[in-house]
């Protein structure tokens, strides 16, 4: 990868990582909010320690080192710098499942949100998807099985990963289900900051699952990856301390953030099969996704602030 295409992988990991990060920024904080103020240091400096090392660092490499697991942990660490031919044939050999098994988390994510989550409408098409949510499953099954039986003809352990990237996402989704329905709890103020901190961590975690499997979609690089990624949570870091009421008035960022998701799920799944996918589409593409539902947002409270003053 030469510099020009690493600065632009880097670039799109941080906004994807930020874009997709908004909620967790938001939750993060309204239960800051309700802590002491050596509980919200601790949380907002050895937390981002945390945060980008041990988890979005060592999660892309757990992830690679399951699907190469012939390199061993050290080896799978060390792979990415390397440009030994047959370590690179051993990672050429395991990535397709590796790839079928984030494509199919991605776009499961994002059915999910199409059908089942309250949004702002952004698109045509989306109260109606959301008024059909009784179908939610029965659309991830058939595409589960229709990437399966594919997936079958070409090797037994790609339909594997597929099936994986599957379990995973009802996992974390489950997570993701008790963390809103604990939301409440947490801004109670009779709770400790120290269970605070550890369910804040807990939740973090959860929500960097997206992130850096999505990652995957822009490169197999564990360190650029790592630098993307550790600069998007220094960003969403950011936003919860100082912009997170700005950032709310942003209708439409969400719907960005769950049509990129849409779109490197989709990259991930083809390139599993086979497509070529050139390395610059994947950034090229949540900026472009992005950007759009930033500008519709923009344009919406421009009017709406326009509106108000002439009101």
């Amino acid at each position: 990868m030469d510099l020009i295409s690493a600065a632009l992988t880097i670039a799109g990991l941080c906004l994807f990582e930020t874009i997709s990060s908004i909620d967790n920024a938001i939750v993060n904080a309204e239960v800051l909010g309700t802590m002491g103020k050596r509980a919200r240091k601790w949380f907002l400096v050895w937390g981002l320690f945390i945060a980008v090392f041990l988890v979005r660092g060592l999660l892309p490499w757990l992830i690679f080192y399951v699907a190469n697991p012939s390199l061993g942990p050290i080896g799978a660490l060390t792979a990415t710098f390397s440009n030994d031919p047959i370590i690179m044939e051993v990672i050429e050999k395991s990535s397709p499942i590796l790839f079928i098994g984030g494509g199919v988390f991605l776009v499961f994510l994002f059915f999910h949100w199409l059908f089942m989550e309250p949004k702002n409408y952004g698109l045509v098409g989306e109260k109606f998807f959301h008024s059909q949510g009784v179908w939610f499953f029965a659309v991830v099954s058939v595409l589960l099985s229709v990437i399966v039986w594919f997936a079958l003809k070409r090797d037994p352990m790609m339909a594997f990963g597929a099936v994986v990237g599957s379990t995973a996402f009802f996992i974390t989704h489950g997570f993701k289900q008790n963390a809103e329905e604990k939301e409440r709890n947490l801004t109670d103020k009779t709770l400790s900051d120290l269970s605070k901190l550890f369910y804040l961590e807990v939740l973090d975690a959860t929500f960097s699952i997206d992130g850096v499997l999505g990652a995957f979609a822009f490169t197999l690089s564990v360190p650029i990856i790592l630098l993307g990624n550790g600069l998007g949570a220094l960003v969403v870091r950011e936003l919860t301390i100082r912009n997170v009421d700005n950032i709310k008035k942003y209708a439409y960022l969400k719907n960005g953030a769950m049509y990129s998701i849409l779109f490197l799920g989709a990259i991930m799944v083809l390139d599993a099969f086979g497509a070529h996918i050139p390395s610059w589409l994947s950034p090229t593409v949540t900026f472009a996704v992005v950007g759009f539902f930033f500008i519709k947002s923009h344009r919406e409270l421009k009017n709406g602030n326009r509106n108000n003053q002439c009101s």
